[in-house]
Formats: structure tokens, sequence, C-alpha cells
């Protein structure tokens, strides 16, 4: 098999949770043009429709599917219908997320719940859903979003930088705990990429002046970015990777 075709995805089958916009947006675009048929699920199935039409116009194959990840008695039931709908499971993009800027001392109960049950426990049952499928064809690729706040402390951050910390143990763990089934779960870190629900503080241009000072490469991250590492994970090229994360950021952690 030549290099490149260890990156190909024909014939794969895939989930992509949060994939109405954004970051999941763009993964969901690259599994489909790498050949993968792609299931999208988001709290709001309607709100897919964009991300299916776009890659239904580049010639790919997608589907979308309602799951709302803060409600864990339904994860498993949509991830094995979605799973059913494709015809088996080889790669779960765990994506879905939320965030809220919030000043320590005024997090309350409610949006540490929020925050946490959605990036960390939202993911873990999302993964374990998928690992049941996977297990039994004995071969799966997890690849889980943590962020840079899975390895640096961000001010008014704390409640997401505690689910992906805690995202990024998750990952470790399954990835050694699954190893025996076939199933490899990896993480990606997302550097500072323009999104909805980052879009707040890029409409700051001090803000921005700052954070391109500390980013080795000076620029933000493009959606394209996430492309090619995301393909390695979930592909035959990282068959004897997990455990991993690999930060998509500039170069911003290597500089501190």
């Amino acid at each position: 098999m030549s290099a490149l075709q260890l990156f190909d995805l024909r014939g794969r089958r895939a989930i992509v949770t949060g994939g109405s916009r954004g970051l999941g947006q763009a993964m969901a675009e690259a599994l489909a043009s790498a050949g993968a048929e792609v299931a999208l699920t988001a709290r709001d199935a309607a709100s897919l429709h964009e991300t299916l039409d776009r890659i239904g116009a580049a010639g790919g194959k997608a589907r979308g599917f309602s799951l709302d990840v803060l409600d864990t008695e339904a994860i498993g039931d949509v991830i094995a219908t979605a799973a059913e709908a494709l015809g088996g499971l080889d790669i779960l993009v765990n994506n879905a997320g939320y965030e809220e800027i919030r000043p320590s001392l005024e997090v309350d109960d409610a949006l540490w719940e929020r925050i946490v049950s959605t990036n960390l426990k939202g993911a873990f049952f999302c993964a374990q859903a998928a690992a049941r499928v996977m297990a039994k064809q004995k071969r799966g690729a997890i690849v889980n979003l943590c962020s840079l706040t899975s390895y640096v402390g961000v001010p008014t951050a704390v409640p997401y930088g505690s689910s992906k910390s805690g995202l990024l143990g998750m990952t470790r763990a399954l990835a050694v705990e699954w190893a025996p089934l076939g199933i490899r779960v990896n993480a990606l870190a997302p550097g500072y990429f323009r999104t909805a629900m980052t879009d707040v503080f890029y409409q700051d241009a001090g803000w921005q002046e700052a954070m391109l000072a500390k980013i080795p490469q000076r620029r933000f991250g493009r959606m394209e970015d996430l492309s090619g590492a995301l393909l390695f994970l979930a592909s035959d090229a990282s068959a004897y990777v997990t455990g991993q994360c690999i930060p998509v950021d500039g170069g911003f952690l290597a500089s501190i």
C-alpha cells in the first residue's frame, strides 16, 4: 500500500457530532472528501442542512441525525441508529462542545454542568456507544476535540478548561483500555480558530493583535488547517498511534 493510500477513507463510515457549523462542518467535509460516508449530528437536525448540502455538492455522501449530547440516555440509541444507517462505524469525531466565558467567582452550578456535561460527559458516552459498534468489527478510530486549555490555564474559562483537560485524560485512558479491541483513541487540540462560538473574541482588535503576537506563525487557524491532522488520525496512516493529542496551533504551545 502506498503512503497516499493509507489516507484513503473510501468505504469507511464516520459520525461527526456537532457537525452543523465551524470546526465540525469543516471536519465532516474533510472526511467526506477522503471518501468516507458521514453521519452528522446536532441538537437541531435542521441546522445540518448547510453541511449536508456542501458535502453533497462536492460529490460526497452524508446524512443528518438529531442529538443533544446532554441527553445521555439518548446517545446510545442515536449512535446505534446512525451506525446502522451507515452499515457500520469506523470513525467517530467527538466535536460537540460548548463554551461561555465567565469570571470564576461568577460561575454557578448551571453553567458548570452545561459546559462539563457537554464537553466531557457527552463525549464519553458518544465514545462508549461508538466503541460498542466498533468492538464487534474489531477496528475503529475515535478522535476527540481537545483544546489548548487541555494544556494551559486560561482565565475566565475554568469550566471549559476543566472539561477539555478531562477529555485529554479520557482520551489516554480509553486508548489503553480499548487497544485490545482494535479501537484507537486520539485527539486534536485546535489553537485559535474563528468560529461562531469564539467570534466574540475576534471582534476585539486589541485581543487579535495580542494573540497573534503569541502565535509563531503569526496567523489564526483556517478551517482547512485541521483536515490533514484529522485524516491522519482517522485513517490507516495512524494505525500504530493511539492515546495521543496533536495540537494544531501554529506553534503556540511550543513557544511557551
